[in-house]
């Protein structure tokens, strides 16, 4: 199968006052034409940066990236136009309306008498009523769709996501994703950064997780889950608990997560916090999920 895009050996440092900064150390994978890929890692792991040398944006110190052959740093034209990226930031021009910033998006790589596309766009992304809208007069949502739009203007083979979920509504993340799958059912490769690991769970598969600028897992989603825990003992709690079964759980509010390999584990577990003067409420056994396996990886690569 052909590859979309090649990352070989990306090193990526910074020097300031306070020293040199590794923000990718010898990076490398292949993402394959068709793959909904996803790229997960903790903040400052080097997740923006490697898309930021992707895009063409900052240069790497080693290494290079491909986009279906095209060199991002000697062949950027070529490379760019494989490439539709949504970034972060909510970047936009605020004197034009909505139409007329895809219009001139689709300019920037040539391309002309695209109108029906256009509207498809505006269509598929809930866009149609506020394509005669100023940027400026639209909401934070809104505006990310108009990201998302200009992206995909052009029509590339490679859409590059970075957090493109980030503080949005649950409408829009459902308007999105149906459309982002639409197309990688089409045959559009797919790049995700996402913190919101039940998306990249029900879209992306396979991933690579990065941490301090290291890959530290590259594999199919199904196979990471195959290889975590393989039930996981959740339930509510309104006292805190001695800091020896803490020190095993992941917390969150009330909510109390053991990993839990078999009914042995589970009714240690249950029975230390009965004899902690615990009432352990809505207890419920699930199977691992995406954000079990990724703290697991991030915590055996500490």
């Amino acid at each position: 199968m052909t590859t979309a895009i090649s990352v070989n050996s990306v090193t990526k440092r910074y020097e300031g006052a306070r020293g040199k900064l590794t923000a990718l150390d010898n990076v490398s994978l292949q993402i394959r034409q068709g793959e909904f890929f996803g790229l997960l890692g903790p903040n400052g792991a080097g997740k923006t940066t490697l898309i930021s040398i992707l895009a063409g944006l900052t240069r790497a110190t080693e290494g290079s990236i491909t986009v279906h052959g095209h060199d991002v740093q000697k062949d950027y034209a070529a490379a760019r136009k494989q490439l539709g990226v949504v970034p972060q930031e909510l970047v936009f021009d605020p004197f034009f309306s909505v139409r007329e910033s895809l219009r001139i998006q689709s300019g920037y790589f040539g391309v002309k008498n695209n109108e029906a596309w256009i509207d498809e766009l505006l269509h598929s992304l809930g866009l149609t009523d506020k394509q005669d809208a100023n940027m400026r007069q639209l909401s934070g949502g809104m505006k990310r769709r108009v990201l998302v739009a200009q992206a995909l203007v052009h029509k590339p083979p490679v859409i590059v996501l970075d957090e493109p979920t980030a503080g949005v509504d649950v409408e829009l993340r459902q308007t999105l994703w149906q459309f982002i799958a639409k197309l990688n059912k089409q045959g559009h490769t797919v790049l995700l950064t996402t913190h919101y690991l039940e998306e990249a769970e029900a879209l992306c598969g396979r991933l690579a997780m990065l941490k301090s600028g290291k890959v530290v897992a590259l594999e199919k989603t199904s196979t990471l889950l195959k290889a975590a825990s393989s039930n996981v003992l959740r339930f509510k709690i309104d006292s805190e608990l001695p800091n020896d079964l803490a020190a095993k759980a992941r917390i969150t509010g009330r909510i109390v997560q053991f990993p839990a390999h078999n009914a042995l584990e589970i009714e240690q577990y249950l029975a230390a916090v009965r004899s902690a003067g615990i009432e352990a409420q809505d207890v419920e056994i699930r199977k691992a999920d995406l954000e079990d396996v990724f703290l697991d990886v991030m915590g055996a690569s500490a």
